[in-house]
């Protein structure tokens, strides 16, 4: 043979070799990560080329598929009484991805998930078929609190303090996710996005503000724990007017000097005076406050499933006792959202046990089969039951007192506390009004937090009790009265 002949074959043989190495390499070792790749648009198509599973509220789906009549996606995803739900469903679309519950659960729903495949599934590489998502929801407090808060920007969360079963997520202003499920929504998903994305915020999970008011339950558990308060009807000796310990800057409360001077701590919940509050968090330090706010979920990251990171936050930088003393009634650094302080209060109404916070109560295959089941979620005592069962106290006081009143349920148990934060430079924008609740009756039970962060109301008219109690007590209504 021709030596240059020779050569050439030899070279195309090794370059035939080459290519067989680098397809076997793709094939046998780089298959799967491409195949799994966020870019490959194969996976998009197979994830929408059937009906997709369903997320289910009492029984009923709240989500569907509709035929699209495309080349590319058979089906897109569809949504019953979509702005009611989209803070607990988030959206599936074509072309901006998923969020919340269908994110987490995307594969359940769109039958990837290795655990919905059946023997022949794995022999052929079908696409199972895909399971649902049940949610531990109550379509009466969330319709609930979905009209209330009609008129007004803000959230509410709802739940059961026993079980640990969320029961409402809602905000205001919320947004379709149908509109923006298509392959070509990009106008709606313009408009959503305008106003620096206020309809697609979950403010109840994942936006953290200044709590006001509503911490001094927090402080209060922290004063009691410490020994600090052994009485709430006894006298603090702590005198209004106040000045912050550190500084020569005088601290009022909206009941007045003569109101707030040396009262009790059932009395000081009542009128939310802040001297009292300030005055305990200071005597207790950043540690013992920190230690208590933590024990009640703040600085922990918190899965629902759907996470709630930034987490609330209690400052653990170090203080000046100044500062410390302003996080006692809920200003300085302190953050939390309303998921957070329903948590405060659930533990407060649960005898000082916390039970973990969730929105699913099972993942199922299409059969029903339970894939995943949270009926048995994780709790911890955060703080006796002699601690919660005064703070119950004083929180009755409120409701039946104070600017509470807005939120009791005929024939029930009601205990509140309302808030008031400032925000903004110089507090140039409106203050936020909060308002945080328990209610019982007939062996149920429920804590609610809201939080009204805009309204047409007049500046010095804002406050927890006007604003927020009352959507509160649609929603614990809806639930004890069922």
């Amino acid at each position: 043979m021709n030596k240059t002949i020779r050569r050439a074959s030899v070279f195309c043989l090794l370059l035939v070799l080459a290519l067989l190495v680098r397809v076997t390499w793709v094939q046998a070792y780089q298959g799967q990560a491409l195949a799994d790749d966020k870019h490959n648009r194969r996976n998009l198509i197979g994830q929408y080329e059937n009906p997709l599973g369903n997320i289910i509220v009492g029984g009923e789906a709240i989500t569907g598929s509709v035929k699209t009549g495309g080349k590319d996606f058979g089906y897109k995803r569809t949504y019953v009484d979509g702005p009611l739900y989209a803070p607990i469903t988030g959206y599936s679309s074509q072309a901006y991805g998923t969020t919340m519950l269908e994110g987490i659960y995307k594969n359940v729903l769109n039958g990837s998930d290795s655990r919905l495949k059946t023997v022949m599934d794995m022999l052929t590489n079908k696409r199972a078929a895909p399971g649902n998502v049940l949610t531990t929801i109550d379509k009466d407090v969330q319709k609930a609190a979905y009209d209330a808060l009609q008129g007004k920007q803000g959230a509410a969360v709802a739940m059961d303090p026993k079980s640990g079963e969320i029961l409402a997520v809602v905000n205001n202003p919320s947004f379709d996710p149908g509109t923006i499920a298509g392959a070509n929504d990009e106008k709606a998903w313009t408009e959503l996005s305008a106003d620096k994305g206020k309809a697609l915020e979950n403010v109840a999970l994942r936006k953290p503000q200044a709590p006001g008011s509503t911490f001094k339950l927090v402080t209060l558990a922290a004063a009691i724990e410490n020994g600090l308060v052994t009485d709430i009807d006894r006298q603090t000796g702590i005198a209004d007017p106040y000045t912050i310990p550190g500084t020569r800057t005088l601290l009022p409360s909206e009941a007045g000097s003569a109101a707030c001077n040396n009262v009790s701590v059932r009395t000081a919940l009542r009128l939310s005076c802040n001297n009292v509050f300030a005055e305990l968090a200071s005597k207790l330090g950043q540690d013992k406050m920190r230690a208590t706010a933590e024990k009640l979920g703040f600085n922990v990251q918190i899965d629902t499933p759907v996470r709630t990171n930034p987490s609330s936050k209690y400052p653990s930088k170090k203080m000046s006792i100044d500062q410390v003393a302003q996080t006692g009634i809920g200003q300085f650094d302190v953050q939390a959202t309303p998921l957070q302080m329903a948590m405060v209060t659930a533990a407060v109404e649960n005898g000082g046990k916390l039970v973990a916070p969730h929105m699913v109560s099972e993942v199922t295959d299409a059969g029903g089969n339970v894939l995943e089941s949270f009926k048995d979620p994780k709790s911890q005592k955060v703080m006796d039951e002699r601690t919660a069962s005064m703070i119950r106290d004083a929180m009755r006081t409120v409701a039946t007192e104070g600017g509470g009143k807005p939120a009791q349920v005929s024939g029930a148990e009601v205990g509140g506390k309302t808030g008031t934060a400032q925000r903004g430079v110089n507090n140039s924008l409106a203050p936020l009004a909060w308002f945080t609740s328990y209610g019982k009756l007939n062996g149920k039970q429920i804590a609610v937090a809201v939080v009204i962060e805009n309204s047409d109301t007049d500046r010095s008219e804002i406050g927890g009790g006007k604003l927020a109690a009352p959507i509160a007590q649609k929603m614990m209504e809806a639930w004890l009265k069922k």
